[in-house]
């Protein structure tokens, strides 16, 4: 399993406690990215001047979540614009990728290595409804397609804050959050969205907007919550709530696209849905295969017998009828290391039961393990 890291405090003392927790974990994901950005043209000094731009557009989010970063950057001893630049990573990251590399990658990536840098996609998610489970509660899944090598930099942590809030995300060493609930039975899972206006125009990073929306307490507040936020890349953030409320909350450069869950399950993967976005869509690279995986999975629910249950979600999430580019990816060998899209993890949540069940590798290969949203040993 994942480290589980723990943490309380202040918004800074929680990002510190952080930082000094996984700090070889963010060293890792810092590798990882300086390696992905020189694929793309972007040398690792380049990519935290990027990432510093984010700072002002961060702290109007919410001075505490910047606080969080800064706290993270002084428990891991790294600079604050290298955790910027690892929480805008969506944004950075050109909507060309995975394409082609850029024609100086190498020599980036070798100007990277000598300057101290280590050396060392995407998901597919669905939620359903209380009256279509077996457990009479909201679930929400998703397997999480990145590369490889990135599982090495995975954690969770379990956040607690003065007032009792709490939640638990599963993220990348460094950034904010990514897959979580909370203690209002409010979840949120993620698939990476590209579109022709990606780029033009800053806006909240999406880790950023991910660890907020934690803060939400429904399904409705978080729609309102990110209408009102401009965004500098395109993501999807699929959402569910104890009440049984389910959406898809598609975010681009032009603004939030809403497609609202009807049916049993609402099912998502990484291309636009809502026709007012969908026309900006960038082309789709087909190692992505986000087409055929949002058919197989539609099918999956469309072909399903009865409610379903959590060992349904994780039978799903392990299908791989379609080979290296099925619903739980194994990397595929013939491409190069910085385009190796697999499944990293697989996470099925119940928003009710307030717990988060854990794949820590390609879900055929292993077993889900629970994870509470609160340490046993945490006090009342």
């Amino acid at each position: 399993m994942f480290p589980i890291i723990d943490v309380s405090g202040s918004p800074y003392e929680r990002g510190r406690a952080q930082g000094v927790q996984a700090r070889k974990r963010i060293e890792r994901s810092i590798a990882t990215y300086a390696k992905l950005f020189a694929y793309c043209g972007i040398d690792w000094r380049r990519a935290q001047r990027l990432g510093a731009g984010y700072r002002e557009v961060i702290s109007d989010l919410g001075p505490a979540f910047l606080a969080e970063i800064e706290g993270i950057a002084a428990g891991a001893a790294r600079p604050v614009d290298e955790i910027l630049a690892l929480n805008a990573r969506t944004e950075i990251i050109p909507p060309t990728y995975p394409g082609e590399a850029h024609a100086d990658w190498k020599k980036i990536d070798a100007a990277n290595t000598t300057g101290g840098v280590p050396d060392w996609g995407e998901c597919t998610a669905l939620a359903v409804n209380p009256g279509s489970s077996t457990t009479g509660t909201t679930l929400l899944a998703q397997n999480w397609d990145w590369l490889g090598a990135q599982r090495e930099a995975l954690i969770l942590v379990r956040q607690r804050k003065p007032d009792g809030a709490a939640f638990v995300t599963l993220t990348e060493a460094g950034m904010l959050a990514k897959i979580g609930l909370n203690e209002s039975g409010f979840g949120v899972c993620l698939n990476i969205l590209r579109s022709c206006d990606d780029g033009s125009r800053a806006g909240v990073p999406v880790h950023v907007l991910l660890r907020a929306l934690l803060d939400c307490a429904s399904v409705a507040d978080a729609i309102a919550y990110s209408a009102k936020l401009g965004f500098g890349a395109s993501s999807n953030v699929l959402c569910a709530d104890a009440s049984g409320a389910t959406a898809a909350l598609e975010l681009s450069p032009r603004g939030l696209a809403l497609v609202q869950g009807e049916g049993a399950a609402l099912c998502h993967t990484n291309h636009f849905l809502a026709s007012e976005a969908a026309s900006r869509q960038a082309s789709l690279a087909p190692s992505l295969s986000s087409v055929p995986r949002l058919a197989r999975i539609t099918a999956f629910v469309r072909g399903h017998a009865g409610k379903f249950s959590p060992e349904d979600l994780e039978s799903a999430l392990r299908d791989e009828s379609d080979g290296l580019l099925s619903i739980c990816r194994r990397p595929d060998p013939s491409l190069p290391a910085e385009m190796r899209i697999e499944t990293v993890a697989s996470v099925v949540m119940d928003l009710g039961a307030r717990l988060m069940h854990v794949a820590p590798d390609v879900p055929t290969l292993t077993t889900y393990q629970p994870v509470a949203l609160i340490a046993e040993t945490a006090s009342a």
